[in-house]
Formats: C-alpha cells, sequence, structure tokens
C-alpha cells in the first residue's frame, strides 16, 4: 500500500474508486480478516449440523408431540445465522475499529480527506465481502445440513439458492451496520456489546412480556426485522419490509459515524 498522504485531488468518482481499491488491500492484508472468515465457516459447520440432528433427533425419538416432519435446508441455515452472524459482523467493525485502535486512521483520513467518501469506500468493501462471505456460508451450512438430515429434509433447488442469497444480503447488511457503529463508538468491545443488546437482548426483553405494544417495537429492530426477511414472514409485515427496515437502520449507522468522524479529530 502506497505511504504517499497527499490529499486525493482527482475528480470524486476516480478518488472514491481509488479509496475502495485502498479499503480493499488493508482488509486482505490483515490476518484478522482470514481468522474471522475461518471462525464465522467453522460457526456455521457447527450450528448447521446440530441443528439438522435436532430436526432428525425430533423425528425419530419416542415423543410424537416434537415430531417436525420434513424440514428445508434454508430453514436450518436461517437458524444458524443466529450465532453465525457475530463473527461475521466482527469483520466490518473491525474495518473501522482497529484503524482507530492502532492510530492508521489518521493515514486513512489523509490519503482521503472527505470522511464521507472514506467511509463509503468502507461500507462498501465490508458489504461486498460480507456479502460475498455470506453466498459461502450459506453454501457450505447447505452442503452440511443435507445429508445429516437424511429423509427428514427437503432441498428444493430454487428455496434454497434464494435462502442463501437472503443469508448473504442480511450479513452484507448487518455488517455495514456494524462499521457505522463502529466509527462513531471507536472501541471494537463497546461496539460488539450494543450491536449484541440491538440484535438480541433488547428485542428479546420487549417481547417477553408479550404485550403487544412491546411486541410491535421490537419488531423494528434491526435483528427481529432481519428475522422476519429471511423467513419471508407475512405478519406482522411482509418479508420485503423487514429488508427495508435493516437496511434503514444500517444507513442510519452510517449517518452516525459520518457524524461522529465530521464532528471528531481522528
Amino acid at each position: 500500500m502506497s505511504t504517499d498522504t497527499r490529499p486525493d485531488t482527482r475528480p470524486a468518482p476516480a478518488a472514491l474508486r481509488g479509496a475502495v481499491a485502498a479499503e480493499w488491500t488493508k482488509l486482505f492484508s490483515v490476518r484478522t480478516t482470514w481468522w474471522t472468515a475461518l471462525a464465522a465457516l467453522l460457526l456455521m459447520v457447527a450450528s448447521a449440523g446440530q441443528l439438522a440432528i435436532y430436526a432428525a433427533n425430533d423425528n425419530t425419538n419416542d415423543d410424537p408431540l416434537d415430531d417436525r416432519g420434513i424440514v428445508t435446508v434454508g430453514s436450518v441455515l436461517i437458524g444458524s445465522v443466529e450465532l453465525t452472524q457475530y463473527a461475521v459482523l466482527a469483520l466490518g467493525l473491525l474495518a473501522i475499529t482497529a484503524e482507530f485502535t492502532s492510530g492508521t486512521i489518521r493515514t486513512t483520513l489523509q490519503c482521503t480527506p472527505s470522511r464521507g467518501r472514506a467511509l463509503l469506500a468502507k461500507a462498501a468493501v465490508a458489504g461486498a465481502v460480507t456479502f460475498a462471505l455470506g453466498l459461502l456460508l450459506g453454501t457450505v451450512g447447505a452442503l452440511v445440513a443435507r445429508p445429516v438430515l437424511g429423509e427428514w429434509g427437503s432441498a428444493p433447488i430454487a428455496g434454497t439458492i434464494g435462502d442463501i442469497a437472503a443469508v448473504a444480503t442480511y450479513l452484507a447488511l448487518v455488517g455495514v451496520f456494524a462499521l457505522g457503529l463502529g466509527t462513531a463508538l471507536r472501541s471494537a468491545v463497546l461496539t460488539l456489546t450494543v450491536l449484541f443488546a440491538t440484535l438480541m437482548i433488547v428485542p428479546l426483553s420487549l417481547q417477553q412480556p408479550d404485550i403487544a405494544v412491546l411486541n410491535r417495537i421490537a419488531d423494528v429492530f434491526p435483528g427481529v426485522a432481519g428475522g422476519h426477511f429471511l423467513a419471508g414472514d407475512t405478519e406482522p409485515y411482509p418479508g420485503a419490509v423487514g429488508l427495508l427496515l435493516l437496511a434503514g437502520w444500517a444507513g442510519a449507522a452510517l449517518l452516525l459515524g459520518r457524524a461522529a468522524l465530521r464532528r471528531r479529530d481522528a
């Protein structure tokens, strides 16, 4: 990577392409990226295999009340995302928090003085990488789950491909969401804590009393909205609305991160 820290005076499209290329190089030049991707892959294999075993066992044990019948591979993939996503989130948040920790964010902003352009480049790279990783994770999860399910599994080609694409889309958006929060909060630990609370703890706490108004509030949180999207639900809103809500959270996090970058020095 070039060590030239002069401000980029090229036209905006060319400057953005250069910033994206630099972010791509930075992301893949650190071992943390590869270890995080490996962790996500192992989590997907373990989760998909475990959930598939549970589904098959429910149909073959002595208790007829828990029989689930034939389950789709896609449903196993969607269930596996709940745990696997946290390894993928690390890619998004570390793309920025590692720079704050090491101080290399100064060089980044010297080379790309426009805070918005620098963050947009990071978001483009993080989104593309987590989407591609999501496709890989979904494919591997399907390959693991199908033979484990055996006669109790179904893997229609169109439906399974659609579920893999949905998983990749969800992971890309939560990866960008993590990047935006990481930019605003600057700390990997704090960002991960807020992500965990936002995606799981707060909505679960709201749903626990089973009060209608609290359930409606929980439904707009990113994890719940993403779950409705992945499941293709029609209630309390269509899956497409869940996708829009999740994209809105990701966009809001980026705006928050951009405001933090503009307000505070690197």
